[in-house]
């Protein structure tokens, strides 16, 4: 059983000064609305209702954290970021997202990787790209799920993966010729409707948060 099944809401904040204040590591989960972040995230935690996924897109304003438990020990947590990029949000509240997104991704050091949703059918908007330009300098890992690909066919499926991976390339300073994949910035199909590429998902996810930590008994025992 996936550790990611024992998740539970933890807390909700509107503000980077109201985050939790502890050591342990932190996955996000980031998209555009309508990506299937929600979905994404109940799948891989095998419950229905721990992500709401708004009726009406871009209502969700705040920081979710979901905690990983182990009985009644709190090991890790998942962090549901605001979705963006739904145009009736006004102003005022767009350049909140954007300061509470940006200072998240930017500056929070137990944030250890970010799972970034993008709709396979869309590809990497300008939106995602700007998520990616704030997290990358962080050195952090990013993984991008193609959402939504039970959508397309086998061969608009390869396109739209290699498509992403070569765009991904642009950002890896390890590949200056745009040749190879990137260790940093990797990307996989997924569909929470067909649970297409859960296990590769979830192994991901879990690596980030829990392998460095076993690394670190080992060399100490």
């Amino acid at each position: 059983m996936s550790k990611l099944f024992q998740a539970r809401f933890a807390t909700t904040v509107n503000d980077t000064h109201c985050l939790p204040a502890t050591p342990l590591r932190e996955v996000a989960f980031a998209g555009r609305s309508n990506a299937g972040k929600s979905s994404a995230i109940n799948v891989l935690c095998n419950q229905k209702r721990l992500a709401f996924a708004s009726k009406t897109p871009g209502r969700t304003q705040h920081i979710n954290y979901f905690g990983l438990f182990a009985k009644d020990d709190l090991l890790a947590y998942l962090v549901d970021l605001p979705g963006y990029g739904y145009a009736a949000v006004n102003h005022e509240t767009k350049y909140h997202w954007n300061a509470l997104l940006s200072d998240y991704l930017q500056e929070r050091e137990q944030l250890v990787g970010m799972v970034l949703i993008v709709d396979s059918r869309r590809g990497i908007t300008d939106l995602d790209e700007q998520m990616i330009q704030w997290f990358v300098p962080t050195g952090k890992p990013i993984h991008i799920l193609l959402s939504k690909c039970d959508k397309l066919n086998k061969s608009e499926c390869k396109h739209a993966l290699e498509a992403v991976r070569k765009q991904l390339q642009q950002y890896d300073p390890a590949l200056p010729d745009g040749n190879g994949e990137s260790k940093k910035l990797t990307a996989q199909l997924f569909s929470s409707t067909k649970r297409i590429g859960l296990e590769e998902a979830d192994n991901i996810v879990i690596k980030w948060l829990f392998e460095a930590e076993t690394q670190e008994d080992e060399i100490t025992s």
